[in-house]
């Protein structure tokens, strides 16, 4: 359905690695399914392309390829090339954003600007663009990760506020963005058969998983300075968290849905730092074969310090001090150069209290439900049904709803969700101030005493799980990681 919204999005580092993989094809796939008002227009900022013809050339080399899966209508590419203008712009030269001004203020519509650069760089533009008068009628994008601490993050926040209003600012969490994680809500909240079983009485543990078999690739020298924490928990997995746990909103305006997961992020338990060796643990990857390939470790990779303590892995345990959750432990993970790519929602649901059935329906983790996040997206719910034949055996059978099977539409990525959320002014998907730096609270601690002990991340060999004190810490609680028990 096309959106009668003019719109000028306005791409800072237009020929960056996010632009090239994510935000171009996402905005090309939202134009070939006719989402994008007729009039719309791009307008790619950076210094590598001469002109725009330029630009179109490394857009035709970089860009096409991650959207030509399918196969990309020559007409219909032909006419997303045509919603593109190009200026080339030094952020040192305060007389290339009054070209930049001269561009926008001619195409009209609303304004989205978005910040696909390093944070360092989000309060020089946001200011620049103020300069020349762009920040009125706007919409600022700001990718993560806003900040290195919460002392940062406050500083960025606090400047660009200067600048745009709250409701101005998207802080875009692409996970919010994802199918099954907005079908999480509609699961709890609009059936009445799970929301009564979400809670302390009936869910024995959660688990939240992301994992990588990628590793730092060519990110080095960022990535060792920022470390799985800070790029994985404070953002993504405390996200995630907050959705599976929050308290139904009143309704599903932006404010309502991020009042309830901001509730939950203030509950978190504080992390006593003599306690952090028991509920966190940290790891860092080594040589392995992931897949059969040979992967290097990664004290070797380019723009690493051969004797860097930046962890590639994180498991924390966490809980919530509030009614519905008190006393569930929650464990969250994420790692690079994992055993294979995946993130996923492990809800495991108490046993029956009493089995006139045998023993098996007694057994932790026989009622569970698992919400896959990628690659294939599914919502599979676990539970016990008799083996055909003599006698009453119990088996573990799964009810499926796999997306790409049963809706005939074509699922939208998330990237191409919240752009359009930007275009059309919906908040509710994005992260406000009040949360991020709950999250920042929440993990400082942990930063704090990891970088105090001086202690090296444990070990763990490409192409595995994890260090074993991750399997420890579950091990404590009865329970193990999904993968283990199968």
């Amino acid at each position: 359905m096309q959106n009668d919204s003019n719109f000028t999005f306005v791409l800072f580092g237009g020929t960056g690695d996010l632009s090239m993989r994510k935000i171009l094809p996402a905005l090309f796939e939202a134009h070939r399914g006719g989402m994008l008002a007729e009039g719309g227009k791009i307008v790619a900022v950076a210094r590598a392309a001469e002109d725009r013809d330029a630009y179109l050339d490394w857009v035709n080399e970089h860009v096409k390829p991650h959207v030509s899966k399918n196969g990309v209508d020559d007409a219909v590419w032909k006419g997303f090339l045509a919603r593109f203008v190009y200026v080339r712009l030094d952020l040192g030269k305060p007389e290339d954003f009054k070209l930049l001004r001269d561009a926008v203020n001619e195409l009209g519509g609303t304004r989205v600007f978005y910040l696909a650069t390093g944070p360092s760089l989000f309060v020089p533009i946001c200011r620049a663009l103020a300069d020349v008068g762009l920040n009125e009628n706007a919409r600022i994008v700001l990718e993560k990760p806003l900040g290195y601490d919460l002392k940062s993050s406050k500083a960025i926040n606090d400047a660009v506020g200067e600048i745009f209003a709250e409701e101005q600012i998207y802080r875009i969490d692409h996970y919010l963005g994802k199918e099954p994680v907005q079908n999480l809500l509609a699961l709890r909240f609009g059936n009445a058969l799970f929301e009564p079983l979400w809670r302390r009485e009936w869910v024995e543990s959660i688990q939240i998983t992301i994992a990588e078999e990628l590793g730092v690739e060519a990110r080095g020298d960022f990535y060792d300075n920022t470390g799985a924490l800070r790029d994985m928990v404070q953002n993504h997995l405390l996200q995630l968290l907050s959705i599976v746990t929050m308290e139904p909103p009143h309704s599903m305006d932006s404010d309502s849905v991020r009042d309830e997961k901001l509730r939950v992020l203030r509950a978190l338990k504080p992390v006593d730092p003599r306690d952090i060796s028991k509920v966190a643990v940290r790891g860092q990857y080594h040589a392995g074969v992931i897949k059969g390939t040979s992967v290097p470790a990664y004290a070797t990779e380019k723009g690493v310090r051969p004797d860097s303590h930046t962890e590639t892995f994180v498991a924390l345990k966490v809980e919530i001090e509030n009614w519905r959750w008190a006393g569930v432990p929650f464990f969250l993970r994420t790692g690079k150069r994992l055993a294979d790519r995946t993130a996923e929602i492990v809800v495991n649901f108490r046993p029956v209290p009493h089995s006139a059935l045998g023993g098996t329906a007694l057994r932790a983790g026989a009622n569970r439900l698992v919400i896959r996040l990628q690659p294939n997206e599914t919502i599979r719910l676990y539970c016990l049904a008799k083996q055909p034949g003599e006698g009453m055996n119990l088996a573990s059978v799964h009810l499926d709803l796999a997306f790409d099977k049963f809706f005939k539409e074509g699922q939208m990525e998330a990237y191409q969700r919240l752009l359009l959320d930007v275009i059309n002014g919906r908040l509710a998907l994005f992260v406000r101030r009040d949360e991020q730096e709950a999250a920042w609270r929440y993990v400082e601690p942990i930063l704090d005493e990891w970088a105090a002990s001086q202690k090296p991340p444990k070990p763990y060999a490409s192409g595995t799980w994890g260090p074993a004190a991750a399997s420890a810490m579950l091990a404590q609680h009865g329970t193990c990681w999904l993968e283990e028990e199968n």
